[in-house]
């Protein structure tokens, strides 16, 4: 870039922007993690930062997990039919460790009469069995914005 002077000056570098993280957890004894490695892959795909907690995660360890990767958000997978617990108690946690601006979602084997008493309680979202991947990908694009 030249000055009305004629001497060049380096550009002002933009700062980067941030990447949307999430966080992707299987709490409890389920063990098929096929779908949320599915989820995590896709979402790296189209330019989220994931981390992935593996299975058999305790709440605690999926929050704690959140708070030391500064995450956006945290997108469970659960299968076992312990989502009335599983998901209340992330959603005490992060109140409680002050991150209500992590926004939960998930998705799993998930009965259409306990989504809205989750939805009331604080989840987000709850994807059911026939949400594409896409679904997934554009929610979290558009609703999860990268904390500052």
């Amino acid at each position: 870039m030249a000055t009305a002077k004629g001497k060049s000056v380096a550009a002002t570098p933009k700062k980067a922007v941030r990447k949307i993280r999430i966080l992707v957890g299987k709490p409890g004894l389920d063990g098929h993690d096929r779908g949320a490695k599915i989820i995590a892959r896709a979402l790296r795909d189209a330019g989220v930062e994931v981390i992935y907690t593996g299975l058999h995660q305790t709440p605690e360890m999926i929050v704690s997990a959140a708070a030391q990767e500064d995450v956006d958000g945290i997108g469970l997978s659960i299968l076992s039919g312990a989502h009335n617990y599983l998901f209340p108690r992330i959603i005490t946690l992060l109140r409680e460790k002050k991150m209500d601006d992590v926004v939960l979602f998930g998705g799993g084997i998930i009965p259409d009469d306990d989504i809205p008493k989750l939805m009331k309680k604080g989840v987000d979202r709850v994807f059911t069995p026939g949400a594409t991947i896409q679904e997934i990908v554009d929610y979290v694009n558009v609703r999860i914005r990268p904390r500052k």
